[in-house]
């Protein structure tokens, strides 16, 4: 049976069942997202206020065959919580629960609601002298409900693991509106299925995510960030390695930055301090967090040396202040900021094979040059494989004079993307925007697998209806 709209009667409904103002007319701030392409089609949005409401409304909408689209921060990059097609859903905002439940410091566990702002769960546990690893450019709006269902990534991966390596347990509404008290601190739980791995990168279509005991680190004593300048992504890649081998695990973030990048944000963000009296072709911020004994700007001179000596540097500035430090970490987090100044015609989140990332930077440019002349930002997460790659207009001209190319540029792109064993989509997830793209390059057992996983634990198909697998 198809599903059917949110429409007044149902909200009529609905609001009866629940706490006055639960459920209202959602505002456009609802119905974006942040490049523009989608425009949700929701008229009702239910704001719960405890876990007992969420499981009410998930569960008179799977009675009434009315679908779900969980909202978190809204700042997801494929369109996963917005629903353009089809009946209009009900959005369920997590906002109302923001709550940090507790905090259990000893053990370092912080246990949080899923609609608490990352900003605020890392001041949490920044209070208690811990630290929450999970950072992205945007914390300071992002929620820890959307940021566990897309599993997202950011800059601390090569150090901390992916946000599914942060989380301890879930606590979820399950599509026919059961409650999972998945909430557990256990380091180890080897009961069955773990259905805290299902339900995080499911992006909504398994369940909603109401609470996640978080894993917590201790605060590095001393930090030290440093910008070197590298002969191409093959050298970078050789003085990650080499960078391992003296840090070992003291290595927190290591960025890839190319000349284009900088030249955006001369051209667009021109206070964005750049260290350098001209923008070298590549460059590498390199971030340490050390034990406490431990000189980073000593080790960061180190590392540089021996660079040096193998020809895979040519200048490095060691940060010398906490401003200096921003003033680096400035230059990569501003970089979307810029690009999205200029106007991609076409932007790619990707990973590959560690190894591998150079030659793909090598014969990438070569293949879009076959489809067009273009300009091509390529930076990111050098320590796990992780690349923006994205394409964007010559001078001049406009990414609307290019949008009858945009799907033969991702193609090209993707396509090399799979033929070296990459994936498509490293840490912005599937949403609605790379549906075609999880049929075209997914494993066919992986892919049947899925739909059974989904036909199973959601019959009616009423969870976030159409991103991931088609509906």
């Amino acid at each position: 049976m198809p599903l059917m709209p949110a429409d007044d009667t149902f909200a009529e409904t609905l609001a009866a069942r629940l706490p006055e103002n639960t459920l209202r007319r959602a505002e456009p701030r609802y119905l974006e997202e942040p490049r523009g392409r989608w425009q949700g089609s929701s008229r009702w949005v239910a704001l719960p206020r405890s876990t007992e409401e969420a499981a009410t409304i998930v569960r008179a909408c799977n009675a009434a065959r009315v679908g779900v689209v969980p909202y978190g921060g809204g700042t997801g990059l494929v369109g996963g919580q917005v629903a353009q097609d089809g009946p209009a859903p009900l959005l369920v905002s997590m906002e109302r629960m923001a709550a940090v439940r507790a905090l259990y410091p000893r053990e370092n566990v912080l246990i949080a609601e899923a609609g608490a702002v990352l900003a605020d769960v890392q001041a949490a546990a920044l209070a208690e002298n811990r630290l929450f690893a999970l950072s992205l450019a945007s914390e300071g709006t992002a929620r820890i409900g959307g940021l566990l269902s897309t599993n997202a990534g950011g800059v601390n991966v090569l150090r901390y693991g992916n946000a599914r390596e942060q989380v301890l347990g879930l606590e979820a509404v399950l599509p026919d509106g059961t409650i999972w008290h998945g909430l557990k601190r256990l380091r180890k739980d080897n009961t069955g299925y773990d259905l805290r791995h299902l339900l995080m990168g499911a992006e909504g279509t398994l369940g909603l995510i109401t609470a996640a005991a978080l894993k917590l680190s201790p605060v590095p004593a001393a930090t030290g960030t440093a910008l070197f300048t590298v002969e191409s992504p093959a050298a970078a890649l050789d003085l990650l390695a080499i960078a391992r081998d003296q840090l070992g695990e003291g290595i927190s973030a290591f960025e890839l930055i190319s000349r284009q990048g900088l030249d955006f944000l001369t051209e667009k963000l021109p206070d964005v301090r750049q260290p350098w009296p001209q923008p070298p072709e590549w460059c590498v911020l390199v971030e340490l967090g050390l034990s406490r004994g431990l000189d980073p700007e000593a080790a960061l001179e180190t590392l540089f040396g021996t660079a040096l000596e193998a020809g895979l540097v040519s200048d490095g500035l060691v940060a010398q202040s906490e401003q200096q430090r921003a003033e680096f970490w400035a230059i990569r987090e501003r970089i979307p900021e810029g690009n999205k100044a200029i106007g991609a015609i076409s932007s790619h989140d990707i990973s590959l094979p560690l190894g591998l990332v150079p030659e793909f930077i090598e014969r990438g440019a070569p293949r879009l040059a076959e489809v067009g002349a273009f300009r091509i930002n390529c930076f990111g997460h050098l320590g796990d494989g992780n690349l923006h790659y994205n394409v964007f207009p010559l001078p001049g001209r406009s990414k609307e004079q290019h949008v009858h190319q945009r799907e033969e540029i991702k193609r090209t792109v993707h396509d090399l993307v799979h033929e070296m064993g990459g994936s498509v989509s490293a840490e912005h997830g599937i949403g609605r925007l790379k549906v075609d793209d999880l049929e075209r390059y997914g494993d066919p057992a992986k892919l049947a697998a899925m739909r059974a996983i989904k036909a199973a634990l959601d019959p009616n198909g009423i969870m976030n209806p159409g991103a991931v697998l088609r509906g």
